[in-house]
Parts: C-alpha cells; sequence; structure tokens
C-alpha cells in the first residue's frame, strides 16, 4: 500500500509513467493543467480537457464522472512543463448542491501501471468550495514528486484558473464545461460502471476494445441502466480485470455506504437542533404551535432518509447484479469452493496474480458480500485467530478446530492454483492436536513431510527453514542466485504453524519472528493458527509478531476496515461446502499431478 499524504505533503515518484485515480461520491469533471516552474499555465491549450486534442504526455478522462482514470506519462511532457496540477470541479446542474462540502471527501491515488499504489490523498477539510487543487506532480532535481494540494476555491473553477495565472479564466472554465453537455465539442457516450457511482472510461492505451466494453456501452447507449459485464475493469488479462473489478465493488460498496450514513446522521443531528430550538422557546413548548414544529421537523428528517435510503438501495441493487455475474466467472484462485470452476479444475502453468481469503460485507448490505482478495505472492503472514470473539459462542475446542479447518482451506487452495512443484506446504503442530483437520493434507502426500512435533520437531523445522531464508537472502542480495545448489526446491513454502505457542523457547520465538520478516521475500510464507491469550504470559515480546501478520477469523468478525472511509468490514473465511469433499478432491488432483511430473 502507498504512503497515506496529508495537506502540503510530496512524495518522491520512482517511476515517469503513472495512473491517477479520482474517486469522488458525484460525478466530478477532471482536468490536469501543465504549468511552468511557478505552477502558472499560460494559455487553455495547456489545460488538458474533455473534449479538446490531449497534449503529449497526458490523458484525461472523457467526460464527468465519479471515477477518473488519468494516464500520465512525465518522460513525454514538453520540457518547458515543470508542473502538472490535477484539478476537480462539481459539475454545473440547477438546483443542485454544487459544494465538496456536501458529499464524501474524495480521494485521489497515484499508482504505477501495473496498479501498485504509491500515494494515495483523501481531500478531507472542504466546505463551500466547487472547484479544488487535489494533487501537483512537479519536477525536483532531475526527478518527480507529487504533493498533496487541497485548495479549494468557494468562488468555483473560474477563480481557480485565475489563479494558476490563465488569461481569461472565465472563458476557459465555460469551454470545459461546454465539452461534457449534450451536443458538446465530443458528444459521445462513455463506457459505464454497473456498480454505482456514473460513467467510468476503462479503456487501457494500447489494449482493443473487447465483448465486455462493447455490452456495456451498448447499454449505455440505448439509455438502458448498462447491464453488468464480467470483467468489466482496466487490465490486459481477464485475470487482472476481475481482479480490478472485483476491488472496484468493494469500493463502491465502501463509499455508498459512507454517503448513506453520512446522511442519516446529519438528518439524525438537524432532527436534534432543531427540536431542541423548539424546546427553547417557552411558547412553543405547549399548544399547537410546538406540535407544528416538531412535526415538520420530523418529516424534514423523514423525508431526508428515504431519499438517502432510497439512493443506498439503488447502488446496492447494481452492485448485487454485477456481483451476480462476477461471481460465476471468477478463475478458481478467486472463486468459491461451490464454484463449479473447482470440478474440472487443472493444475495451472502460471501463478495466479491473488488468492481469496473470503468475503466482506458490512451491516447495511448483509446480502451482498465482495471476495476478499489478496495479491501473490504473500507480503504479509496470515494469523488465523482461534481465539474467542464477541459474535462467537462455540467453545475452545470447536473454535481451535475451526480456525484450523480455514488454514487447511487456504493451504489446499494456494496448492491447487500454483503449477506443480512452485509452491508447498510444511506444518508444525507440536502436540498433535490437529491431526484431524491435518488429515487432508496428510492423507494425499501434499505436505514436504510429516507434522513436526515436540519440542524438539518444532525447533529442527525453524531451524531448517531459517537456513533456507538466509542462503536465498544471500543469494539474491549477492545477485548469485543461479549458485544455489543443484538440487535446492526453489518452490515457495507455506508455514502452518498450530497451537502456537505451544512447543516454543525463547530461541524458536526469536525464529519465527525471523520467519515472519523476511521469509516472504526469500519464498517462505507464514500461517499462524492461534489465540493470543495463550501468549499472553510473553507479554510485549510478541507484539511486533501479531502486528505483522493479517488477522483472520473462522466465524464473522468485523475487523476489517478499508482504505478510503474506514468503515469496519466483516470478514467471512472462505470455507469448502459438504464437509471439505471438495478439499480432499482437489488435493488429491494435486498430488497426483505432482507424481506425474516426477
Amino acid at each position: 500500500m502507498g504512503t497515506e499524504l496529508v495537506r502540503g505533503q510530496n512524495h518522491p515518484l520512482p517511476r515517469t509513467r503513472l495512473e491517477i485515480l479520482i474517486s469522488a461520491e458525484v460525478p466530478v469533471l477532471v482536468a490536469a493543467a501543465l504549468g511552468d516552474e511557478g505552477g502558472r499555465v499560460p494559455d487553455g491549450d495547456r489545460i488538458a480537457r474533455p473534449g479538446a486534442a490531449a497534449p503529449p504526455g497526458i490523458e484525461v478522462p472523457r467526460a464527468p464522472a465519479a471515477a477518473h482514470r488519468l494516464a500520465v506519462d512525465l518522460g513525454a511532457l514538453p520540457e518547458a512543463v515543470q508542473r502538472v496540477t490535477v484539478l476537480l470541479a462539481m459539475p454545473e446542474q440547477p438546483g443542485a448542491d454544487q459544494r465538496f462540502g456536501a458529499i464524501a471527501a474524495p480521494r485521489a491515488t497515484v499508482t504505477d501501471t501495473d496498479g501498485t499504489e504509491i500515494a494515495r490523498f483523501t481531500l478531507t477539510g472542504l466546505d463551500a468550495e466547487s472547484a479544488v487543487l487535489a494533487l501537483e506532480l512537479y519536477r525536483r532535481q532531475g526527478g518527480w514528486k507529487v504533493r498533496a494540494v487541497g485548495q479549494g476555491y468557494a468562488d468555483g473553477l473560474p477563480a481557480l484558473l485565475a489563479d494558476l495565472g490563465l488569461p481569461r479564466p472565465r472563458e476557459v472554465a465555460e469551454s470545459l464545461w461546454e465539452a461534457e453537455r449534450p451536443g458538446g465539442p465530443e458528444a459521445v457516450v462513455p463506457e459505464a460502471r454497473p456498480a454505482g457511482g456514473g460513467p467510468v472510461d476503462y479503456t487501457h492505451p494500447g489494449r482493443q476494445a473487447s465483448a465486455a466494453d462493447a455490452a456495456v456501452a451498448a447499454g449505455a447507449a440505448s439509455g438502458e441502466p448498462p447491464r453488468p459485464v464480467a470483467g468489466d475493469a482496466a487490465g490486459w488479462s481477464m485475470e487482472e480485470r476481475l481482479y480490478n473489478q472485483v476491488w472496484g465493488m468493494f469500493e463502491d460498496l465502501a463509499r455508498a455506504t459512507a454517503a448513506f450514513r453520512s446522511a442519516t446522521d446529519f438528518a439524525a443531528a438537524r432532527l436534534d437542533r432543531e427540536l431542541d430550538e423548539v424546546l427553547a422557546d417557552p411558547r412553543a413548548r405547549i399548544g399547537g404551535a410546538g406540535d407544528a414544529a416538531r412535526q415538520a421537523a420530523q418529516a424534514k428528517h423523514d423525508e431526508l432518509v428515504g431519499r438517502a435510503q432510497a439512493a443506498h438501495d439503488r447502488d446496492l441493487a447494481q452492485l448485487i447484479a454485477e456481483a451476480e455475474v462476477v461471481e460465476p466467472a471468477l478463475p478458481p484462485a478467486y472463486a468459491q469452493w461451490s464454484s463449479p470452476v473447482w470440478q474440472g479444475h487443472r493444475m495451472p502453468t502460471e501463478p495466479p496474480q491473488a488468492v481469496r481469503l473470503g468475503d466482506l460485507h458490512l451491516p447495511e448490505s448483509a446480502l451482498l458480500r465482495i471476495p476478499m482478495l489478496v495479491r501473490l505472492p504473500l507480503e504479509r503472514g496470515l494469523w488465523v485467530d482461534s481465539g474467542a470473539t464477541p459474535s462467537d459462542f462455540a467453545d475452545s475446542a470447536e473454535r481451535r478446530r475451526l480456525a484450523l479447518e480455514v488454514a487447511v482451506a487456504l493451504a489446499a487452495r494456494l496448492l491447487a492454483v500454483h503449477p506443480v512443484g512452485e509452491f508447498s506446504v510444511q506444518v508444525i503442530d507440536p502436540a498433535g492436536a490437529g491431526a484431524g483437520p491435518l488429515g487432508a493434507l496428510t492423507r494425499t502426500g501434499a505436505l514436504t513431510g510429516p507434522p513436526a512435533t515436540g519440542a524438539a520437531g518444532v525447533a529442527q523445522a525453524l531451524e531448517e527453514l531459517t537456513r533456507r531464508v538466509d542462503l536465498v537472502r544471500m543469494a539474491i542480495s549477492g545477485g548469485a542466485t543461479e549458485a544455489l545448489p543443484d538440487d535446492f526446491d526453489t518452490a515457495r513454502r507455506l508455514l502452518i504453524v498450530n497451537d502456537f505457542p505451544q512447543g516454543f523457547d525463547d530461541r524458536a520465538l526469536t525464529r519465527l519472528r525471523f520467519l515472519a520478516d523476511e521469509g516472504p521475500a526469500a519464498g517462505v510464507h507464514l500461517l499462524l493458527v492461534a489465540d493470543r491469550a495463550d501468549a499472553e504470559s510473553y507479554g510485549p515480546l510478541l507484539d511486533p509478531l501479531w502486528r505483522s501478520l493479517m488477522r483472520l477469523t473462522p466465524s464473522p468478525d468485523d475487523h476489517f476496515a478499508d482504505p478510503w472511509v474506514g468503515h469496519a468490514w466483516t470478514f467471512e473465511p472462505a470455507l469448502p461446502p459438504h464437509g471439505g469433499a471438495v478439499v480432499q478432491r482437489v488435493l488429491s488432483a494435486v498430488s497426483a499431478a505432482r507424481i506425474k511430473g516426477k
């Protein structure tokens, strides 16, 4: 995840080819001003905007929308351009509240062309402003940096353009708005996401339009709501497009829910204030006048909440419709265990881009589950928490069994979605307490060897993995990976540790922390199954370990926060139906493919 910027903060840009993603609660106009060293823009031709020929090095969206992607190639900009300023403006709509303070804070994210996030900035603190300078990309000592600006203008787009030194700013502002009006210079129907939030252009430079693009555009052109299409997102492959689409659905639901909560909170606060005003007037406490004032305040509250609920219901219905077409199209790494793709599963020839850990949902949208996908290879270890959660009433033994079943299902998925021989699983089970759930792995021969048991087994397994990580780190740092022994197993390794910290002494704890920190870069990944209460005797010694791991739960629990508005999302693990028979079949197929490949 990239750096979270605050107003005025800057951050170096490691690449010159970038994408800038803008998301807002309502459609907004996005443009970019190409300025000199002082940021001054000499004429309207230096404004990259809808409906006009794009200056070299920058591509802006074709119309106002709630989500935008700007493609930027800083190396292609003219030498005279020293600053690129990204600006946002609210649409000119009669009767609409044209203030950024009336919507959730917009967000700007700078990414590499492969989607790797570099920096992000939430434009908070806006009120009466209808135009805002969001980000500034500027040259500095032979390189480029990004600065979070967030400067708003209550007098709108003309005042913003005037501040950039642009001659005749009001005329230029009119030309920007003219491009998005019906019959304007480029009256096109942009592609649209069916997930709510307005039209989005997902066209990727150098990539031809797909059938999904055509279907969405056709729906928009007919005047009907666009039909959901699986793979309706940016990306070079269907897997990448589906990954980006799932994340787009996650963000859409987060922002739609934020808008709904904000509106209902505002309605409640206004109702309280108006009722307080009624009670503050002694003459209004009795008689018909007071009752009428209270009824009027309640009616305004109910009307505002009703509008907010209707908007949220509309957005939710669109997202549910999208989920219904996306879920069946997901590849095995992303799919539910109940998906038909597992019935005829074959070992892949390439590793996947990401893997599904479970599902996420919010209280206002309990019917909609968003797949929780994380990038591979795993940059952080995982911790399946076998401790009690507020909504879980199972006894301790049952929680531990369920937690280990989650770990086994995830291990099976990772084995199944990697090419034969490129991923392996090792288990440490000090007391042998996990024999039942681990049976799916041991019976099929999916493990590198029998689970390590007892203090001696724990010490030996950790020592071997520590040596492995040290060897790979030295080879990578010395640029001599070809010097690794011929019999060295180059497969990525998942280490499952059950009932931690049982069987661990101080030396073993030190090695485990080393594997958690250094293992991922050397191809060793940690999956801990533990109740944190069992390790209370170690005090703060293990705090860094717990913080380094991503916590999962075997039963629904509210503990994941999204990066946009910080909702507490309920996580549910990806568990197989019908007693795990599908996992057994998949692991048997993995073992058969491994034997055949030898």
